[in-house]
This record gives C-alpha cells, structure tokens and sequence, in this order.
C-alpha cells in the first residue's frame, strides 16, 4: 500500500473526519449497544417507493417479493441521499437495502463511479457485486469488485477502460486504487460501509478512515453494523451528517422462517458418525456444515471422502482461485455439502441452501444468525442442526436467550422438513 498523504495532499473536494469531529477518541473498548431509530416511515411494498421502472424490474425478477424491515424503512431514506446508520444483521436483507437505494440514485447515461461500497472480506464483496448486478440488470449498470487476491493489473484496466457506475470492494484494495489514480472518487454520490464492526475487528480502522478522506463534501454515507459498539459510535459522529438512525432489532431478525433443532452426543468424537447418519437425509439438499477451525474443517473433509462422501471445503488459507473454483462447483450443485468455518459466514448465499449444520456451535453468538441465516435467506425457509455436547449445552441456552427463540430436539421426520 502506499504512504499515508497528509491532509494537504488531499483532493480540494474531500472532507476529513476531523473536519466532522475534532479528534480520534477511539480507546479500542466496545460495548453492545443499540442505535436509537428515527425513522418511523415504512413501505409495505416496493411499488410504493418511487423506484424506477428499470429497477423494480431487477428486484421482483431477483425474487424479491416483499421488503424486509430494514428495507421498508432503510431504502426511501437512502434514494432521498439521506446519511444513514442502520443496526441489522446479515440474513435481514440489509444488501438489498443499500444496492436498491443506490441503484435508484444512479445516471446510466454518463460512466464514472457514483457509488462505493465498502466490506470486509472478499467473499462478502463479491456476493454484493452479484446481488448489485442482478438488481440492476434493466438498468444497465456497470458493476465491478475491487477486492484482494485478485490481479491489480486486471482492476487498473477496468477503471480505465471500461468505468463502472458501482465499486463494491475491500478497503486495501480500493485504497490502493485511489493511490494509484486509478479510481477516481470525485464523482462518488453514495458510499456504503457494510458490516462495520467486522470492518474494525479486522483492522481496517485506518484504511477505511484514509478512503473516507477522499470522499466528496457532498457524498452521502450509510454505515451497515450488526453491533454498536462504542468505536462505531464514535465513527459515525465522524462520518455522517444527522443521519437517519434503524435499528433492525433481533425479533425481526429472519430466524422466524428457520426450524433450529439440536442433537444431543455424549462425546465429541461420535459426531463424525452422527454426521454420516444424517448425510442420506441431507444428500437431497445443499448443505453448509460449520465447524470453528481450519484444521477441523480439513480433518472432517477428510474423514468424509473416506467414506467416499462427496464434499467440498473452503477455508482462509486457499487461493481466492481455489476459493472461487470451489463456491462455483456448490452453487451449480455439482457438490451438495460444504464444510467451512466462520470466516465465510457471512460471504455465502446460495438460493438453494436448505439445511446449515453447526457441527460447533459458535465460539461468538453474533456468528449464530450469520451461519443459521445461510439457509433461509430473507424470506425463505431453512433448517438449522445443531450438534451438542455437554460442554454446548450453556452456549445453546445463552444462543435461545438471545435472540429469543427455542431451539428443540430433532424430530425423526427431520427429512420431511427438507
């Protein structure tokens, strides 16, 4: 990456976060509270939002039918260029929001970047691009990740050549862009934070603070978090200028449509079995299995195509090559079971997920929501299998109790549900 530019460097149409708030003040302590919602306005139906013709074209062919929560009340606030902090989690369809409410605000007939979007992983960033070119496909909107892993050479060819209207990218990467002039920000209308607190958990703090600073005075800012904590507060005083406020909070969260049940084992090693047991049930449907640790996700893959089960593994360690190469073979189907760990909870969406096994519960109950809400997405069904020792039974009970819902024994007609 290169050097940090001082404030004089900067471009005459940024605005800096000190500009906003005279100081840092991030002390590394979090604590989770919850935004206060201001808006009150809600949209049963998107024909009710003024969208156009184009666009509401992309959603309903997308399969969107009804908008989510967030999305009756996150999209008009964001088509209006209001600044926005909105609390929801993944599975909420809080994508849909921020593409929708940017697609609307863009002008297909001049190409330069008018929208930005910001995650933290690749999988997350990709995911949004696919969603944002779905969406737009009436519009004829240019769409393009700027995301890690992938050949800089091939990014700095498509801004040059072949501009987007819409960037969905990881902070490293856009930064660098930016560095290289590659990127111009100065006609940037929208810029979306997704999933803010992963964001500063992963260290991005100073890159996202460095591609803020070259923002356009004018830009309008929405800032996606599962959590507040107090950094992310702090960061939004910054950023956004009287922002409308939404707070998704967690009985509207999408687990409504997820049957959730556990599998009491004794022993941890018998789960290996237990699994088996359960994979002619599961053979019928796309399966995502979660376990807590790369090594455990080989070791299971392993034990599996010994016993010349077909499944696939992805994991931090592979090549975004590799990485691709596997999520394309799962959503064509031609593999039916995906083991994987924590770090692609919240980057797969596959329509046809039907059925997600945490064969470990998560070490974080924040991360229950992201797994569970593989299968089910907004407004579908799925079924979650929790497999529970002993040791589980206190994380279960914390899981029911926060998100207020219970989770019950398998039912032997578990395949009746798939």
């Amino acid at each position: 990456m290169a050097d940090t530019q001082t404030s004089a460097d900067l471009p005459a149409s940024t605005i800096s976060p000190a500009e906003r708030d005279g100081g840092d003040g991030y002390d590394g302590h979090s604590s989770g509270r919850d935004v206060d919602s201001t808006v009150t306005e809600t949209y049963e139906s998107f024909d009710d939002m003024g969208l156009r013709d184009e666009l509401l074209r992309g959603i309903y062919a997308y399969g969107f039918e009804k908008p989510s929560a967030i999305q009756q009340r996150g999209i008009v606030p964001m088509v209006k260029g209001r600044d926005m902090l909105a609390q929801s989690q993944s599975g909420t369809g809080k994508t849909g929001c921020f593409v929708i409410g940017m697609l609307q605000n863009v002008d297909t007939t001049v190409r330069k970047v008018q929208g930005l979007i910001l995650a933290p992983t690749r999988e997350l960033a990709q995911q949004i691009e696919k969603v944002a070119i779905a969406l737009g496909d009436y519009l004829g909107v240019k769409v393009h990740s700027c995301i890690g892993g992938t050949r800089v050479v091939d990014d700095l060819r498509t801004l040059e050549q072949d501009t987007p209207h819409v960037i969905v990218g990881t902070p490293g990467r856009v930064y660098d862009m930016i560095q290289r002039r590659a990127l111009d920000t100065t006609t940037i209308k929208s810029f979306v934070l997704d999933e803010a607190d992963e964001m500063l958990s992963r260290g991005f703090k100073e890159q996202i603070y460095m591609v803020f600073q070259y923002m356009p005075a004018n830009c309008q800012v929405t800032l996606f978090s599962a959590t507040m904590p107090v950094e992310i507060l702090e960061m939004s005083e910054k950023f956004l200028r009287e922002p409308a406020r939404i707070l998704v909070r967690k009985d509207e969260l999408t687990l409504q449509g997820i049957k959730q049940f556990y599998v009491a084992i004794e022993q941890e090693e018998w789960k290996l079995e237990t699994l088996i047991d359960l994979y002619e049930t599961i053979s019928a449907s796309q399966t995502v299995v979660f376990v807590n640790s790369r090594r455990k996700a080989e070791w299971l893959s392993e034990r599996m195509r010994e016993r010349d089960f077909t499944v696939s593994v992805i994991h931090a360690d592979m090549s975004q090559d590799e990485r691709n190469l596997i999520m394309k073979e799962f959503r064509s189907g031609s593999s039916r079971v995906l083991i994987t760990t924590d770090l692609l909870a919240r980057g797969i969406d596959v329509q046809q997920v039907s059925l997600v096994i945490n064969y470990d519960l998560p070490s974080n109950r924040e991360n229950y929501i992201h797994r569970v809400g593989r299968s089910g997405r907004f407004g579908r069904k799925g079924v979650a299998i929790n497999f529970l020792t002993a040791d589980d039974v206190r994380t279960l009970r914390e899981i029911e109790s926060y998100y207020n819902c219970e989770i019950q024994e398998m039912p032997v007609d578990i395949s009746d549900m798939l």
